[in-house]
């Protein structure tokens, strides 16, 4: 029996020729990337080990994005104990930079790794071909201490991907509509590998905007057959692939989903669950207080670009905040090099600095008690964006921008 490249990896990291769904294998991690949600609890607990050790400094990770910057004393203070711990420990460090998965994307993540993050969100890696899963800050500390973990190899659900998206249509109307039909808890603890003719069609924007929103369907992680596009974009960044990996014709599938790329309609993902979907145009009498285009999952500059053509010439709403946030401090300053931001802003866009911003729901951008967010964020739960009573819609960034210029949800065809 072939393996799947979930099974090849974890086998690798293993140490071992092979492996199957559902052996526990302990492996040993590439890279551990940890931001400042959690890594002041990881920072505790390693400071109460009876001998605290980090075993590879070099692989660590450390990103300050998700209140960046601080917004009260306790944020300042849980982010000064992590920046003055990675100056200690020679930690590489990151501040001010961007959303923590767009930098380890641009800087870090090769094909055929194994990576943990102190986030849910870390299987955005598997659109370079590397597995990456999201652990809690005990699991990181126990990776950080001793380089390895164990791992309950997952089940695989293949995704072949057909055709092309049709204009007006984009990666994240995909991804919402696939974790729409298979629900939430649709890929629990399996890997969603995606491949097929259409992947060809996906830029790399695309592809970490798929594999990144995974994880809403239960994913342990995310994973794409790695290719030319995917080269490029390496060596554009100046990296070499670990290893690069496909699924055996004989592999094992727990499931094979064909999808049409043509069949693919722009969509919302309605409160308070990210598999509540419907099509855009249904939402369209539905009135917005805020727009935001940004988050590690639409923040990049083809999501920017899109909104600038989109928005040019026209005015947000009145009564309507609209936020845009770069992901990085790359696609900022090539998103103002190409007038993006310009364009946004004589349109009465609020651009912000880099950071997690309204998708963490925490610091920019919250919305009150009855207000009504339309965003490129992650999740759309109860409360995540601010008020406990408040209302998140999820879609793309075209869609969020026109609904901006609407005052109410719109497709970029209805302004």
């Amino acid at each position: 029996m072939g393996m799947t490249m979930a099974e090849k990896i974890i086998a690798g990291a293993a140490g071992k020729e092979s492996c199957k769904a559902g052996d526990i294998e302990t492996v040993t991690l590439d890279r551990l990337m940890s931001n400042d949600g959690t890594t002041h609890l990881t920072i505790d607990m390693y400071n109460n080990l009876k001998n605290p050790h980090i075993a590879d400094v070099d692989k660590l990770v450390w990103i300050v994005d998700h209140n960046i910057p601080a917004d009260s004393p306790k944020t300042a203070a849980s982010q000064k104990k992590m920046r003055d711990f990675a100056r200690e420990h020679g930690i590489r460090f990151y501040e001010g930079e961007g959303v923590c998965h767009q930098i380890m994307m641009e800087n870090h993540v090769r094909p055929g790794e194994l990576i943990f993050g102190a986030d849910s969100h870390t299987c955005a890696y598997g659109a370079l071909g590397a597995f990456g899963t999201g652990v809690g800050c005990t699991d990181y500390l126990y990776a950080m201490v001793t380089g390895t973990s164990w791992l309950l190899v997952p089940e695989t659900i293949r995704f072949n991907l057909n055709g092309k998206l049709n204009e007006g249509v984009y990666a994240r109307d995909l991804i919402l509509t696939i974790i729409g039909r298979i629900s939430a808890n649709g890929a629990n603890y399996k890997a969603m590998e995606f491949a097929g003719p259409g992947l060809a069609t996906l830029t790399m924007a695309d592809r970490i905007s798929i594999c990144n929103l995974c994880v809403e369907a239960g994913a342990k992680t995310a994973l794409m057959e790695v290719d030319d596009i995917a080269l490029e974009y390496l060596k554009a960044h100046g990296r070499e692939p670990k290893a690069i990996f496909k699924s055996d014709e004989d592999a094992n599938f727990a499931q094979v989903i064909d999808v049409d790329l043509s069949e693919i309609k722009p969509i919302v993902a309605k409160p308070h669950f990210v598999d509540n979907i419907v099509d855009a145009k249904e939402c369209q009498d539905v009135k917005i207080d805020e727009a935001f285009l940004g988050s590690c999952n639409n923040g990049r500059l083809e999501d920017l670009r899109v909104g600038a053509r989109i928005i040019k010439g026209k005015k947000v709403a009145e009564g309507v905040r609209f936020l845009v946030v770069p992901a990085s401090r790359a696609v900022y300053k090539e998103a103002l090099k190409e007038g993006i931001l310009d364009t946004f802003m004589e349109a009465g866009a609020m651009v912000m600095n880099p950071n997690c911003s309204v998708c963490w729901g925490a610091c920019q951008g919250v919305i009150g008690q009855g207000e009504v967010l339309i965003s490129t964020g992650t999740r759309n739960f109860k409360g995540r964006a601010g008020h406990k009573d408040s209302f998140v819609y999820l879609a793309s960034a075209a869609t969020v921008t026109a609904s901006a210029i609407k005052g109410t949800i719109a497709t970029a065809d209805m302004v």
